[in-house]
C-alpha cells in the first residue's frame, strides 16, 4: 500500500474509532449495533468490517488510542526540574483527557467486562507502563507514598466526568492545581 493511502485508510479509521467512542460513551457498548455503527460512519458494513474488524475489536482501538499515545507522550518528558517533569507529565496527561471525554467514558464503562479478554494484556500493559512513569515522577519529587500515587490516578482520570472543553479552567490550569495538591508537604 502506498504511503498516501495508508495515511487516508490510518486517518479514516480514527474516524471511525472516534465515532465509535461517542457512540459507546452515549448508548452503551452492548447497547449500539452494528448498523448504528454503519449509519453514524457512513460506512456500509462491509466497510466497516474493513476499518475495525469487530465490534470488540473496536472497543479495543478505542482503549489503545486512550493509552498508547499518552504513554508516548508520558516517556517522551525528559527535561527539566523533577518538579517540572512531573507538572508536565500531570499536563499532558490532562490535556489528553479533554481530548478524548468519549474514550473515557467507554473505558469506564466497559472495562471490567473485557478484561478477561487475551488483548486487554496490551491494554493492561500500556497503563502500567504508564503508572511505572507517574510512579518514577513522583519518587524524584519524594513522593513515595502509594497512597498519594492512586489519589492523583483518581483525581486525574475522574477529571474526565466533568471537564467541559470550553470551561473556566484549562487543561494546564486543572493540571497545575492537581500538582499543587500533591506536592504540599
Amino acid at each position: 500500500m502506498s504511503t498516501a493511502r495508508r495515511e487516508k485508510y490510518d486517518r479514516r479509521q480514527r474516524e471511525v474509532v472516534s465515532i465509535a467512542a461517542a457512540l459507546f460513551a452515549r448508548r452503551g457498548f452492548q447497547a449500539t449495533t452494528m448498523d448504528e455503527l454503519s449509519d453514524a460512519t457512513g460506512l456500509r458494513s462491509g466497510g466497516l468490517y474493513h476499518y475495525i474488524g469487530s465490534k470488540q475489536a473496536l472497543l479495543f482501538q478505542i482503549f489503545g488510542e486512550l493509552m498508547d499515545p499518552l504513554l508516548e507522550q508520558a516517556s517522551a518528558i525528559d527535561t527539566g526540574t523533577p518538579e517540572e517533569q512531573l507538572r508536565e507529565l500531570v499536563r499532558v496527561w490532562v490535556r489528553h483527557i479533554e481530548g478524548h471525554l468519549d474514550h473515557m467514558a467507554v473505558f469506564a464503562q466497559e472495562r471490567h467486562s473485557i478484561e478477561h479478554a487475551p488483548e486487554w494484556e496490551q491494554v493492561r500493559a500500556s497503563r502500567d507502563a504508564f503508572e511505572a512513569i507517574l510512579a518514577r515522577r513522583l519518587a524524584d519529587v519524594g513522593i513515595t507514598d502509594r497512597l498519594q500515587h492512586f489519589a492523583l490516578l483518581g483525581m486525574v482520570n475522574h477529571t474526565a466526568t466533568w471537564l467541559k472543553p470550553s470551561g473556566r479552567l484549562t487543561a494546564d490550569q486543572i493540571a497545575d492545581g492537581y500538582c499543587d495538591m500533591i506536592l504540599r508537604t
